[in-house]
């Protein structure tokens, strides 16, 4: 009767949380409509919808990206210009929205980014996450000809790095949607 499940550790997770001056639906409103993300984002630069209805579950956004050359600079990471593609996988307007990327094949990796949304006294509590479950195709790639120790120390700095974009694009997103 009784089969007991191990929950697995993700490859990688983080997330920030803020408090901003704005209802749930306002903030929503904002956070669901990537075209715009170049406005918080420390990556995304913007893009476009390229299937399904925008900002509903299945649609997939193209992401076109930038990143700087020191981010963590003897890692063999995508530097410069790029795009990506992402699949809406949970969308509740005033509550949540995820987004799974996608490989070169097209299929959803457990590569998930996010936003819940919780109404708060003052306004609303926006929490920004990301959680890896196992190694995408890009860090299969990255991560290849590293040993254990160049492992470790780059999933160390990426988990840094990712924090760090989380608590910035939190940031943004409060000077955007209060600013409106």
């Amino acid at each position: 009767m009784g089969e007991t499940s191990r929950a697995t550790e993700p490859l990688l997770r983080a997330s920030a949380d803020i408090g901003i001056s704005a209802t749930p639906r306002e903030i929503y409103e904002l956070i669901s409509d990537l075209p715009r993300s170049g406005e918080w984002s420390p990556e995304c630069q913007g893009g476009a919808w390229v299937a399904g209805e925008p900002a509903t579950v299945g649609a997939v956004f193209r992401g076109e990206n930038h990143r700087s050359p020191d981010v963590v600079s003897w890692a063999p990471v995508v530097r410069g210009a790029w795009t990506t593609h992402a699949e809406v996988v949970a969308a509740e307007p005033g509550r949540t929205f995820r987004w799974a990327m996608h490989d070169s094949a097209g299929h959803k990796q457990s590569s998930v980014w996010g936003f819940d949304i919780e109404a708060a006294a003052e306004g609303s509590v926006l929490v920004h996450h990301f959680r890896m479950d196992a190694a995408t195709e890009g860090i299969r790639g990255i991560t290849a000809e590293m040993d254990e120790v160049e492992k470790k120390r780059f999933f160390q700095e990426w988990g840094d790095k990712v924090a760090g974009d989380l608590a910035a694009t939190l940031e943004r997103v409060k000077a955007v949607v209060e600013k409106q």
